[in-house]
């Protein structure tokens, strides 16, 4: 993986605005947009300045790749913590916000770094999901089917993207069956979702 070499410090204003724009043109352009020269300019700074900071480009995008990766963890965690987190984790999936994490799998393809750092991620994610699960089924807060946890974890968020996929490009046919389905099926999982504002999702779009 190649080496970070941070000259500046990391909250700093600068550092943070070069993370922004970077993010901001993968999702509006595609990660092809982006290069040294094309944030230097958005930024209105000299390129040098940008390799002050991330000494290459895939510094830059590792750095905002992990920078995302702590946000989806803080917010997972909250999520799940909720009194019904299979169904906060299904609505949190379902949230038509996966184009960063899009642009960053089609990066992976190309860049052995990104790939690494992004397979690290998606696993320890995944991880944290099923510790937080496990343990509120040991607390008698979840009626488990005979099925690993995992396995439902990963039929739950890959169904709910898959939806939002299809969704996105026109394709609805067999969405309201499936969207019924699942809300049976996690209803006996863990009852009926308290009714309330401010879901923990709602004031995040999520890339994982």
């Amino acid at each position: 993986m190649t080496a970070s070499r941070r000259m500046g410090t990391e909250n700093s204003r600068t550092r943070l605005r070069l993370l922004d724009i970077t993010e901001r043109l993968m999702l509006k352009e595609g990660y092809a947009s982006v290069g040294i020269r094309r944030v230097a300019r958005e930024a209105d700074v000299a390129p040098a300045l940008v390799l002050y900071y991330f000494r290459t480009l895939d510094d830059l995008f590792l750095a905002v790749l992990r920078r995302r990766a702590e946000q989806e963890r803080e917010i997972s965690a909250r999520v799940l913590d909720s009194p019904q987190p299979l169904h906060a984790l299904w609505e949190l999936s379902s949230q038509p916000g996966a184009a960063l994490i899009t642009e960053f799998m089609a990066l992976a393809n190309h860049r052995k770094a990104i790939h690494a750092e992004l397979a690290a991620h998606a696993e320890r994610y995944r991880r944290a999901q099923e510790e937080i699960i496990v343990r509120k089924a040991a607390e008698g807060r979840l009626s488990l089917p005979d099925v690993p946890p995992v396995a439902l974890l990963v039929v739950t968020t890959a169904l709910a993207r898959v939806l939002v996929m299809e969704k996105s490009l026109g394709m609805t046919a067999g969405h309201t069956e499936t969207l019924d389905l699942v809300e049976r099926v996690l209803r006996r999982i863990e009852g009926t979702p308290e009714p309330g504002p401010g879901h923990p999702a709602d004031d995040h779009t999520t890339t994982a």
